[in-house]
Order: C-alpha cells, then sequence, then structure tokens
C-alpha cells in the first residue's frame, strides 16, 4: 500500500490543479484540443466562400485572411506515414487526410506543398481510397458524403461518387424523421439539407419525380435550415458541421445565404491563434459537472463551488429548433449551439443532487424545480429497449443513435441519486415511474454486457483498440451504477469488475489496446486507470482485487508526481468517430479517483441509496 501521506499529497495536487482552472463565473470552461480535421473543413469553407466574392464587408474579418493560417497549421501537423489524424496525437485516419488534401486544393496551396500532398495521396491509396473511406463509415452516411462532397468540390472525385441524400425529408415534421430511417444521424440533419442540395445541383437524380420533388423542396428545405440554425451560427457549436453546410451551399452559389454569413462568422470567432480551429467551442456543462461529481466523490467541500445559478441557466426552457427535444434537459455547453442529450442532463442532475445536501431552502427549492423537469425529460428519453440515446428517442438505424450503456448507466445513477428527495416527485412524476426506468436500464446493461464481462460505450473510443472501442470506460462507468444501487455483488457487476481487474496493464495503469511503440503491451492513459481506480475503490469485498487497485493507485500518484496529469489523451468520440482530447479530462478523473482511494481507506462511504435497488430477479 502507498504512503497515505503520498497519496493525500498527490490527491491535493490534483484537486488545486482542477480548481485553478475554474473561469471567473465559478464554473469550467476546459479546453478541447485544436483539430487537423476541423481546421480543413473550416478552411474549405472560407476558401470557397471567398472564391465566390461573396464573403464581403458584411463579415467582421475577411474570410481569406484565415486560409493562410490554417494551412500553415494543417502543413505543420502531417504524421509520418503522410496522413493526418483528428488531433495531434492521433493516428492517421483515411477521412481526416481526405479533408486535409480537400482544404489545400480550393485554398490554392496544392503547388506550394506537393511533396506533402503526394505523401498523402499515396496515404489515401494505401487506404483504399473512395472505397476505404465507405469501409471506415459503414452505412452511416453521416461523414462519408460531407468528406466525398468536399472532395468533388475541390476536384478530387467526380460528384458520381457522392451519394445523393434525400434532403427534401427535412421539410417533413420532425417527429416522423425517426421513423423514416435516415441515412444520417439524427443531429445532422443541417448537413442532409446542404450537402444534399449540392449533390442535387452537381449531379440531378436521373428519375423525374424524384428531380421534380427536390426541385419544389429548395426553398423549403434551407428554410428548415434557417430554422435550426442557433445565434452563436454555429450548428452544434461544431467547426466540421457548420463548415460542411457553408462550404455546400457557397459550392451552389448561395455564399450571400444568410446561414452561409451567420457560419462563416461562427468560424471567424472560433479559429485559434495558431490558425487552427477545435471540434467543438467548448464542453462548459459537461466538464463543470464531471468536476463537480468529482470533488463530491472524494468527500471534498462544495461550498467553495459557487456557479449553482451558472448551472441551472443552462437547463433548456423550451423545445428545441434542433432536435425537437422537450424543455427540461441540459446540453454539453452554455453557448446557444447546444442541444439537450442524456449524458449532460445525467451528469447536471447528480451534481444538482450533490449541492442540494448542503444548500440553504431557497436554493434547494429552485434545485428540486429544475431537478423535476430534468428527470422528467430523461425519463421520456428511455427507448423501447430499456437503453438511453444521446439525443432523440425512437432513432435506432445508425449506430451514433442507438442506446449506449454509458448513457444508460449515466441516467439510472441520476434517477437514483434523487431517490430521497420527496419534492422532486409528484403525483405526475411518481417516483414509481423511476423505478420501472431503473428495472429496464440494468436489463439493457445485463443483455449488452460483453461475454468477457466488459461493456463498451458509445462516445468513448481508444486508438490503439483494434476496434477504437474503450471498454475500461464502458466497465468503469457503467459499475458506477450498480455501486450507486448498491448492486455491486450481482452476476453482472462481478463479472464487470473482474474483467476490469483482469485488464490491467503490466505497469499498473488502465489503456484498451496496444501500441507499436510498447512491444505489444498496453498504452495506460491518465484518464483511464483513475477510471479503473475510481470504481475498484469502492468495489466492496473481494479481496483478490485489492492488489489490482494498490498497483493502479501507485500508478496514479506517480503520474500526478511527474505532472502526466496534465496530459490529456485522445479518447473522446465526436460524432461519427472524430477524435478529441479535453484538457481537463485528466484532472477531473484524478481527483475522483485520488479522492476515493483516500476517502475510502479513512473508511469513507460514496453517496448512494440502497433504497433504489430494484427486485432480486431483475437486478441479476
Amino acid at each position: 500500500m502507498i504512503d497515505p501521506d503520498r497519496l493525500l499529497s498527490a490527491y491535493h495536487t490534483a484537486r488545486d490543479d482542477l480548481l485553478a482552472e475554474r473561469c471567473a463565473e465559478g464554473h469550467w470552461e476546459g479546453e478541447l484540443s485544436s483539430s487537423p480535421l476541423s481546421t480543413a473543413t473550416a478552411v474549405s469553407a472560407l476558401a470557397l466562400v471567398a472564391r465566390s466574392g461573396a464573403a464581403g464587408e458584411s463579415l467582421s474579418v475577411p474570410a481569406s485572411s484565415l486560409i493562410r493560417p490554417g494551412i500553415e497549421y494543417l502543413a505543420a501537423t502531417q504524421n509520418a506515414d503522410g496522413g493526418w489524424g483528428d488531433t495531434r496525437q492521433s493516428r492517421s485516419n483515411i477521412a481526416t487526410t481526405m479533408l486535409v488534401r480537400a482544404a489545400f486544393h480550393l485554398a490554392g496551396a496544392a503547388e506550394r506543398h506537393d511533396e506533402p500532398l503526394a505523401r498523402a495521396q499515396r496515404y489515401v491509396e494505401a487506404q483504399g481510397g473512395v472505397a476505404g473511406l465507405r469501409r471506415r463509415y459503414g452505412k452511416d452516411k453521416t461523414f462519408a458524403v460531407p468528406i466525398l462532397t468536399n472532395a468533388a468540390l475541390a476536384d478530387l472525385v467526380g460528384w458520381e461518387e457522392v451519394a445523393a441524400l434525400p434532403f427534401e425529408l427535412a421539410c417533413l415534421p420532425y417527429p416522423i424523421l425517426r421513423f423514416l430511417r435516415l441515412p444520417v444521424v439524427s443531429y445532422a440533419v443541417p448537413a442532409l439539407v446542404a450537402v444534399g442540395q449540392a449533390g442535387y445541383f452537381h449531379r440531378k437524380p436521373r428519375n423525374p419525380i424524384t428531380r421534380l420533388i427536390r426541385r419544389l423542396a429548395v426553398g423549403r428545405s434551407l428554410q428548415t435550415l434557417a430554422r435550426m440554425q442557433p445565434q452563436s451560427g454555429g450548428f452544434l457549436e461544431a467547426a466540421p458541421l457548420t463548415s460542411f453546410v457553408v462550404m455546400s451551399l457557397a459550392g451552389i452559389s448561395e455564399a450571400g445565404h444568410p446561414v452561409v454569413r451567420r457560419g462563416v462568422e461562427f468560424l471567424l470567432r472560433s479559429v485559434r491563434p495558431d490558425g487552427s480551429w477545435p471540434i467543438d467551442t467548448n464542453l462548459a456543462t459537461w466538464v463543470t459537472t464531471l468536476a463537480i461529481n468529482a470533488l463530491d466523490a472524494s468527500g471534498d467541500d462544495l461550498g467553495r463551488i459557487d456557479c449553482l445559478p451558472w448551472l441551472l441557466e443552462c437547463q433548456h426552457r423550451r423545445v428545441h429548433p434542433f432536435t425537437n427535444a422537450d424543455p427540461g434537459g441540459w446540453g454539453w455547453t452554455d453557448l446557444s449551439g447546444a442541444v439537450p442529450d442524456a449524458d449532460d442532463t445525467a451528469g447536471a442532475l447528480v451534481a444538482l443532487a450533490a449541492i442540494r445536501r448542503t444548500a440553504e431552502p431557497a436554493a434547494a427549492k429552485m434545485i428540486d424545480a429544475a431537478a423535476a423537469e430534468g428527470l422528467r425529460w430523461l425519463l421520456e428519453l428511455q427507448n423501447a429497449d430499456g437503453g438511453w440515446p444521446t439525443f432523440c428517442r425512437g432513432w435506432g438505424a445508425l449506430p451514433f443513435d442507438r442506446s449506449g450503456v454509458d448513457l444508460s448507466a449515466h441516467a439510472i445513477r441520476a434517477l437514483c441519486a434523487w431517490k430521497g428527495t420527496s419534492t422532486a416527485w409528484t403525483e405526475r412524476l411518481p417516483w414509481s415511474r423511476a423505478e420501472a426506468a431503473i428495472r429496464r436500464g440494468l436489463e439493457h446493461l445485463a443483455r449488452h454486457q460483453r461475454p468477457d464481462g466488459s461493456w463498451v460505450p458509445l462516445w468513448f473510443g481508444n486508438q490503439y483498440h483494434p476496434a477504437e472501442e474503450n471498454p475500461v470506460y464502458g466497465t468503469a462507468r457503467t459499475l458506477l451504477a450498480y455501486r450507486d444501487l448498491g448492486l455491486v455483488e450481482t452476476e453482472p457487476a462481478r463479472r464487470g469488475l473482474q474483467w476490469l481487474a483482469a485488464a490491467q496493464g503490466r505497469d499498473g495503469g488502465w489503456g484498451s489496446g496496444a501500441g507499436p511503440e510498447t512491444a505489444g503491451g498496453q498504452v495506460s492513459s491518465v484518464e483511464e486507470t483513475a477510471l479503473a481506480v475510481e470504481t475498484l475503490a469502492w468495489a466492496d469485498g473481494a479481496s483478490s482485487r485489492q492488489p489490482s487497485l494498490e498497483r493502479g493507485v501507485v500508478w496514479l500518484v506517480e503520474a500526478v508526481e511527474a505532472g502526466r496529469h496534465r496530459r490529456p489523451s485522445p479518447i473522446g468520440f465526436y460524432f461519427a468517430k472524430l477524435w478529441y482530447d479535453e484538457k481537463l479530462y485528466p484532472l477531473i478523473f484524478t481527483v475522483a479517483a485520488l479522492g476515493s482511494a483516500a476517502r475510502r481507506r479513512l473508511g469513507g462511504e460514496p453517496h448512494r441509496t440502497p433504497s433504489c435497488q430494484p427486485t432480486s430477479e431483475t437486478a441479476s
């Protein structure tokens, strides 16, 4: 066992570092990694707008002024194999490499960078070219079609390679769309419209009826697109999605359209000093609730966290124009491009339950009112399969629209956190409804446990894993739901804990696959090691797991002492397997892990409500 003073010292270092990252308003904003993929799409969009002559005086900054810095950033981030990855730490992939090549061509910079582009071309060919891109995404056209559209706009592929998207469907009422099995995910309707129209104008359908329908739908679908655009101009606050919309419309002589102007303004505001763009503006709501819950798991004083008004203000109060979501949920940021979703709503509910324990009566009343709306929203999002999706109930045709075990476990934890607060439940929202949802959620988790005992999450991965999955994240996060319910001795939980302990690397840390530089050994990360340590710290009994926990604590303490807890790894997925890393993830997860380990040694208990337990036959 590591010296307790050394453990506490490492915890205090990580905690103080985390607290120091708060902004002036008292919450956390974080920092997403700069992205060659985002930068490439933004450069292509701005180049097409500038080429059209519509950049004009209406913009705060000339669009063309950001193209050269973006190209310079891209030139400096090429990997040794000739390709580009989604972050500077990411392995090359065909999607990002094709987007970067298109950006160089559209920006008129291909001749100046002929040698790097020749290497990139060889990389793309080695990955199978257009067929290789399609293999990467399978039936999901959310990213494949926009990438090929970008390449076609740069004259790198023919328009016959770009699948037609039925943009006319965006004219239908949103609730109907989930029954139509769209070729793009629920949150990519803006791309469906803009990219679909680009394909239509460059390659008309042969069927005269389809051609007529799409011609008549052009104006109305653009109106739908304009209604969905947030005040910031950035769809989902995401540079790639916004850029695909801007470049597609600019490529069909619509560069003067208000949607394009607002999208360009968003890109101009979100560029970084080095000429790069992140995949999203920030994850402020998400990282703030993660930080609060990490400090609470450590038994730390939440009185110093004075961001309750801000967190309550982040709750969505009206039907959302993007996904038609009802009021009551939280998105990942306080900015206008956010969309309410299951993970962020669950995180906010767990954080509010923690804050409420020491809140003054007036604050507790406001918290209860917000929680009641959030709980109702979360319950109504549950899918028929018992799990929770990200944004929209009932969309299940594509991978990132399905129920996810990480989302479902988080939702269960959120429901459980409010069991003992009677004012959050009413006759219209009875606790019995939550109990039924928890039972169905546990059945979903049990059905989706892998034969080896692990669970695989929806929104996190590991680039070293053969399938780019992250079972460490999924298993650790799912097991916390069993912990909160007092069900760690059930069969699914025992198997999950056994897998988690066995997945530990030879160095004492956790990762999800082997990297070439480790000669077949595991590439451990601070994030994954911290997640495993936090979970094992609260796993009751099973002395056989104690050595695994101790080795993990040692690995994490040494990481803090060496400053590695401030070095993020690209474990996050954005839509369609777009990798990112977040500056605060290793800090937050380390605080939760070391705080939990220290607290458990001092005889503490996690905040949980065993009375949430479902019937024994369902739990097992």
